[in-house]
C-alpha cells in the first residue's frame, strides 16, 4: 500500500482511506433512507414473518450493482494508472498511529449495519440477514484489499483485513447475542487550524484545502468512539435509554504516514518537523443514542438513525502525553 517516496505515500494512503470512509457516509445517508425505509425502527425486536421474494431479488441485484459500480470507480480512481504485479503483501501497521485501522473497523461495522437493515426489509430469516448483511462490510473491503495486493504500488495489508473483519464481527456478534447494537461505533471530525503557517501549508498539501477534503482525510481531526447505553445492560436502571457513555481515541501531530519528514522523488528532504510529537488521545464523554429518541415522524426517525454514526458533541475527559485534562467540548 506504500509508494517509494514518503511524501507521495502520505498523500496516497490518506486519499485512499478517506475514499473508503466517503463510501460509508454515502451508504449511511443515501442508502438507508431510500431502501431500508423505517424497518429498523418498527421491527427491531420483532422480525417480519413474511418473506418478500421480489424484495430479495431487488436487493440482490442492487447490491451486486452497487458493489460492482463502486469497485470499478475505485479502480479507475486509484489503480488503473499503476502497473499490476503478482499478489504480494505489505505491512502498514505503523502508519498514522493506527488511526487508519480504527477507520477500517468503523467502515466495516457501518456498512454491515446498513446492509443488514436492508436485508431485514426483505423478510428473510433472521440468521441469514445477520450473516449476509453483517459480513458484507468486511467482504466489500476485502475486494479492495485484493486490488491492493495485485497493485505494484501497494500490497495486501493483513492489518487492514483484520480491522475489516473486526468491524463486521463486532456488528454480527451483537445481533446474534442481543438482537440489537448495545455497543455502537461512531466518529467525529473537525477542521484543524494551526498557529504555525508551515503546518497549515503542509496540511493543505497532504489533506486538502477545502473543508470537506480536510474532514475526510486528516486523521489529526478524527476521533473514533465506542458508545454504550448503561440502560441496555441494566434495564431496571432509571437512566434514560438514550444516554450513553463513550470512550474515544484520537491522535495528534501527524504530518506524514510514518513520520513528520517528507522527501521529494529525488530523496531531498522538503519537510522536517520531527520536533513535533506524534501522540494518541483517549477520551471519556457522554453521548446520545439518537435512535432511542421517540418520535412519530417517519422522516425524523430516518434522519436520527442516519446521524447516529456521528458522536454528539459534549465535554470530555482527555488522557494524553501521560496526563489528564478536561475538554469542554470535543467533536
Amino acid at each position: 500500500m506504500i509508494p517509494a517516496v514518503v511524501q507521495f505515500s502520505a498523500v496516497v494512503a490518506t486519499l485512499r482511506s478517506a475514499s473508503k470512509l466517503f463510501i460509508v457516509i454515502l451508504f449511511l445517508f443515501l442508502f438507508v433512507p431510500t431502501a431500508a425505509q423505517d424497518t429498523a425502527y418498527i421491527s427491531k425486536n420483532k422480525d417480519s414473518a413474511k418473506l418478500y421474494p421480489q424484495r430479495v431479488r431487488l436487493l440482490t441485484f442492487a447490491s451486486i450493482g452497487v458493489y460492482a459500480g463502486t469497485t470499478a470507480a475505485l479502480y479507475q480512481a486509484w489503480y488503473k494508472d499503476y502497473s499490476q504485479s503478482h499478489f504480494h503483501t505489505f505491512n502498514d501497521w505503523d502508519e498514522w498511529l493506527q488511526m487508519d485501522k480504527v477507520g477500517h473497523v468503523l467502515s466495516a461495522y457501518s456498512i454491515s449495519k446498513v446492509n443488514m437493515e436492508l436485508w431485514r426489509w426483505t423478510g428473510i430469516d433472521r440468521n441469514k440477514r445477520i450473516w449476509i448483511g453483517g459480513m458484507s462490510g468486511a467482504a466489500y473491503q476485502t475486494v479492495i484489499e485484493l486490488l491492493d495486493g495485485f497493485s505494484s504500488e501497494w500490497g495486501w495489508s493483513w492489518a487492514d483485513f483484520g480491522a475489516n473483519m473486526l468491524g463486521s464481527s463486532t456488528f454480527v456478534a451483537q445481533e446474534l447475542a442481543w438482537n440489537e447494537q448495545r455497543i455502537q461505533l461512531k466518529l467525529s471530525s473537525h477542521k484543524k487550524i494551526y498557529s504555525d503557517e508551515s503546518l497549515n501549508f503542509r496540511s493543505d498539501k497532504i489533506f486538502g484545502k477545502n473543508v470537506p477534503e480536510r474532514l475526510l482525510k486528516d486523521y489529526n481531526a478524527y476521533t473514533y468512539w465506542i458508545s454504550v447505553a448503561p440502560k441496555s445492560f441494566f434495564p431496571k436502571s432509571k437512566l434514560p435509554a438514550w444516554l450513553q457513555v463513550s470512550l474515544g481515541i484520537g491522535a495528534e501531530g501527524m504530518f506524514g504516514a510514518r513520520s513528520n519528514i517528507a522527501k521529494d522523488k529525488f530523496g531531498n528532504i522538503i519537510f522536517d518537523r520531527s520536533d513535533i510529537q506524534r501522540y494518541r488521545q483517549w477520551y471519556l464523554a457522554p453521548d446520545i443514542d439518537l435512535t432511542k429518541i421517540k418520535t412519530n415522524k417517519k422522516a425524523i426517525r430516518i434522519l436520527l438513525n442516519s446521524l447516529n454514526v456521528i458522536k454528539f458533541p459534549a465535554p470530555a475527559l482527555e488522557y494524553s502525553k501521560g496526563s489528564f485534562k478536561m475538554r469542554w467540548l470535543v467533536f
